[in-house]
């Protein structure tokens, strides 16, 4: 299992993804799960995942090898527009279920896999999308600004009370890693290193991409404060009038 995140605000997105595939006593794997396309001064794009790794995989091959063949109907860079490339994704997922999804249902696994898929093209807005294992979408708006996949439910909360589409992009990121520590905390499954990057409006490049690891002290740093200020809001909170 892992955990992916995207955040669409007025000022840019905000994207994060683990890189943990499997967990248990003796096995953990590790595997990054976001790849970004970029063409700067044209185009960006940003491609997170969750789910079958091998079907996840496949797709970002298929994506990555055609890259400028402009012989190729399978060219990111030849869309015109965030819509058309999030269709040619969900094509890419469907050809990859056809060809392999009945085999690996009949090995007893799940062919599924999940995208959340975002940036911009020159000449038109920044959206963000969440690609479904069936190939169809749906985009981020301003009143729902966070899209998730994979273990979803414990960095939820944080997220509901806090992020607004004018939230600032700092501020979102900030979130990010407490909806990430959440989620670690409380699912094995999840773990660093994590993938976080930013893009800021109108830029068509990428702001920002950081590999947090163990040894990030930034990581460290709000995990602790953090805790640390749940456990002294959690004491000062009043007794219920009738147990005292």
């Amino acid at each position: 299992m892992t955990y992916c995140l995207g955040i669409y605000l007025k000022e840019g997105l905000v994207f994060a993804s683990d890189s943990r595939t499997n967990a248990g006593v003796d096995h953990i794997a590790t595997f990054r799960k976001m790849t970004i396309f970029e063409k700067v001064g044209q185009r960006v794009y940003f491609l997170l995942s969750a789910g079958n790794l091998g079907t996840s995989q496949a797709v970002v091959n298929h994506l990555t090898r055609n890259l400028g063949d402009k012989t190729s109907s399978i060219n990111l860079y030849a869309t015109k527009n965030m819509f058309e490339a999030a269709e040619m994704i969900g094509d890419v997922l469907r050809d990859v279920h056809a060809k392999h999804g009945d085999h690996v249902r009949a090995a007893h696994a799940d062919p599924g896999a999940d995208f959340l898929f975002g940036g911009q093209v020159k000449g038109g807005k920044h959206r963000l999308f969440h690609i479904y294992s069936a190939g169809n979408f749906i985009e981020a708006s301003p009143e729902t600004p966070c899209l998730q996949i994979g273990e979803t439910k414990y960095g939820k909360p944080i997220l509901d009370r806090v992020i607004t589409h004018n939230l600032a992009l700092e501020n979102a990121v900030k979130v990010t890693f407490l909806s990430f520590d959440a989620t670690m905390r409380s699912n094995l499954s999840v773990g660093l290193p994590m993938d976080i990057a930013t893009y800021r409006e109108g830029k068509l490049k990428v702001d920002r991409h950081v590999v947090v690891t163990e040894a990030d002290q930034y990581h460290a740093e709000i995990r602790r404060n953090y805790n640390s200020g749940l456990i002294e809001l959690f004491r000062s909170l009043p007794t219920p009038p009738w147990l005292s």
